[in-house]
């Protein structure tokens, strides 16, 4: 399965036990309650499941769904 911008809300919801239309694609992740272990336990989720190259800087830096998809090569 392809990781998508919906997939990648959904696991991020998922991390933080929101539902997945509480997370907006444009936000910060960090006022979402969104941490560093959480987004490392994502990226290897992903790496695993969707072979993803992307380093947890990358995603650190911009924690958003909208800046992420394209770190993450998500259709």
């Amino acid at each position: 399965m392809a990781l998508t911008l919906e997939l990648i809300r959904h696991d991020v919801a998922d991390a933080l036990g929101e539902d997945p239309a509480d997370i907006p694609l444009d936000e910060n992740l960090l006022d979402y309650g969104l941490d560093s272990v959480r987004i490392m336990a994502l990226l290897g989720r992903w790496r695993r499941d969707h072979g993803v190259k992307a380093d947890f800087a990358d995603l650190a830096e911009q924690p958003a769904i909208e800046s992420w998809a394209p770190l993450l090569e998500a259709s």
